[in-house]
């Protein structure tokens, strides 16, 4: 459990390599500046010494006008070193995590299906955000500032050893003993930022699920149930915050403890070596001004451990994202044939779960160019064959063939070229309407879009846009009928080229007279290419060469369809003759 929350030295280390070294010479600059601002804050201190002691001995006027406008200079200096080093640090930390937030958010989208359904997408958000924000202070400011920081320290230490060995061997223990005491309670207070970021994660994807559902859940009655189950996860949360709170507590007050003591010990070592004549009264003024000054990096590096415990916690749930691999693999780039694929299950065997299969040693060949009617009860396994077919899962067994290509052996990226699917649920992305015809592939001309939607009956629709292919389209599709959004996913495919087009229920949303309107386009569509029809409605499929009816993932009937339809033995003849929806009920 230990070693589950010690982050090591080598994982900061790979991060530190692959994200902030890039930006290896602007942080050459924040080092410079860092540097020279340490440099100030010593020589100070030594100005207002010189300044007391100049006064007490009755110095010249003109020396003393001098240090105080040379203090009054360094100070205004010191401070705008400080804003442009704040600057600097903060524009590194942003550049910094917007590359990791794009690294990661690449990576999900790479994960298969899997990976998706086992976790919501409120809680890959958190990972994505979250997460990288936690780590923003770690890579703007960690690093150089703790160097800085500690230099600041071993400087104000090596003057006060410069000054009388005792007040330095005074300062050093207590240092040693601040940073011995941050670090021990640092170590108590990692795991629980862990379960914190964990729960969190929880809070972020029950909330996103909840939101996507309003709808439902309204019209279910719903609410009281969202709201318990709100209620506990916030029951939850609150002790995990409570302990990460009091360990960010117990390090505060520890180090107000340690100041105190720490003033304590230079005010005690300074009367002794005062009343000793071993120093002057202005010197006591610069060992109490080093104290106090040591007071601020020892809280820097506190506040910075308190950064590196949410660091901490944040860099074990992005590694672990980062070591998920996908299941679905790149193929070795076999290239697919040209023009209509052929499709071919060969003792296919696959099961979203281990212990249970949705298809069992399920065969077909559709040969290029046929159109292939997909029938067969809810939960049957007709959608799981579209889903393999996109490679969205590999099969347990068996094999996946388009144009007598294994698809495992295919790049994804040609293979869903080749093969588009059109489900009943369609996504509408943040956009133009551009931008949702060919998901911001530029190639495409406008003229070819704009001839697309006439053709499929929205030339009306296109005519009515403010902006034409430029107007906004709502996430979601808020600003489109069900229709409308079914007829746009249609004209994506047109403006694709692919061999295997799988309509998945993809007319079920709309009305008999807008599914008119697309009846020949489709038919266009089909032309050389081969096509897979899942339908619940008789009407869907008579334009398919063959039908195919599976029933708990298994083929219970293949063949012709006009063959099987003067068959009145066949189950598809039954379903002509009492109702399609009767015998799949």
């Amino acid at each position: 459990m230990k070693q589950r929350f010690q982050t090591s030295l080598s994982q900061y280390y790979d991060l530190l390599k692959r994200y902030l070294l890039p930006q290896r010479k602007t942080l050459i600059g924040l080092a410079a500046l860092l540097l020279t601002s340490i440099g100030l804050q010593l020589v100070n201190p030594q100005l207002i010494r010189y300044f007391i002691d100049s006064a007490q001995s009755g110095g010249a006027m003109q020396q003393l006008i001098y240090a105080a406008l040379a203090f009054i200079g360094f100070s205004l200096l010191h401070q705008l070193i400080s804003v442009i080093a704040t600057y600097v640090s903060e524009n590194v930390g942003w550049q910094t995590t917007n590359t990791m937030r794009s690294d990661l958010a690449a990576h999900c989208l790479s994960l298969d299906m899997s990976f998706h359904k086992e976790h919501t997408s409120g809680a890959i958000i958190e990972r994505v955000d979250g997460d990288v924000n936690a780590l923003a202070n770690f890579f703007s400011s960690f690093i150089i500032h703790l160097a800085g920081n500690l230099l600041l320290m071993i400087g104000i230490v090596a003057l006060l050893f410069r000054e009388n060995w005792l007040i330095g061997l005074g300062m050093t223990i207590f240092v040693a003993g601040a940073l011995y005491l941050i670090q021990w309670i640092r170590k108590f207070a990692v795991p629980i930022w862990t379960q914190w970021r964990q729960v969190n994660a929880e809070m972020y994807g029950f909330l996103g699920e909840q939101l996507e559902g309003t709808e439902d859940i309204r019209a279910n009655g719903a609410a009281g149930f969202v709201m318990g189950r709100f209620f506990e996860l916030i029951r939850r949360m609150l002790p995990i915050r409570i302990r990460a709170f009091l360990g960010f507590a117990l390090m505060w007050t520890t180090t107000i403890v340690v100041f105190a003591l720490g003033n304590a010990l230079a005010f005690g070592i300074s009367a002794y070596l005062f009343a000793g004549d071993a120093i002057s009264i202005g010197t006591v003024y610069l060992i109490f001004h080093y104290t106090e000054l040591l007071s601020k990096p020892i809280e820097k590096i506190r506040t910075q451990f308190e950064d590196l415990q949410k660091a901490d916690a944040s860099i074990v749930r992005i590694r672990e994202l980062f070591e998920t691999k996908p299941r679905i693999v790149d193929g070795r780039g076999d290239p697919l044939p040209e023009g209509p694929l052929s499709v071919a299950f060969r003792e296919v065997e696959f099961g979203y779960e281990d212990e249970l299969r949705n298809l069992k040693r399920l065969s077909f060949e559709l040969a290029p160019g046929e159109v292939l009617g997909l029938l067969g009860r809810t939960g049957s396994g007709k959608s799981t064959i579209a889903r393999l077919l996109m490679r969205f899962y590999d099969p347990q067994g068996g094999a996946v063939e388009l144009g007598g290509v294994d698809i495992r052996r295919c790049k994804l990226a040609e293979l869903r070229k080749k093969v588009t699917l059109v489900t009943q649920n369609i996504e509408i992305v943040q956009g133009n309407v551009r931008d949702n015809l060919t998901f911001y592939d530029r190639s495409v001309p406008d003229e070819r879009m704009e001839a697309v939607l006439r053709e499929l009956g929205l030339g009306g629709w296109y005519d009515a846009l403010p902006e034409g292919l430029d107007t906004p389209l709502d996430s979601g599709g808020g600003s489109l009928s069900a229709g409308e959004a079914q007829l746009l996913a249609f004209a994506r495919v047109f403006l694709t080229e692919p061999g295997l087009v799988i309509l998945d229920e993809a007319s079920s949303r709309l009305d008999p007279y807008t599914e008119h309107y697309i009846e020949q386009a489709v038919s266009r569509l089909l032309q050389e290419r081969t096509c897979i029809i899942i339908a619940h409605r008789l009407n869907t499929i008579q334009r398919a060469d063959r039908i195919l009816i599976i029933e708990d993932g298994e083929r219970l009937e293949e063949g012709d369809r006009r063959t099987l339809a003067a068959d009145p033995d066949s189950r598809f003849s039954r379903m002509l003759a009492t109702g399609m929806e009767e015998v799949l009920a």
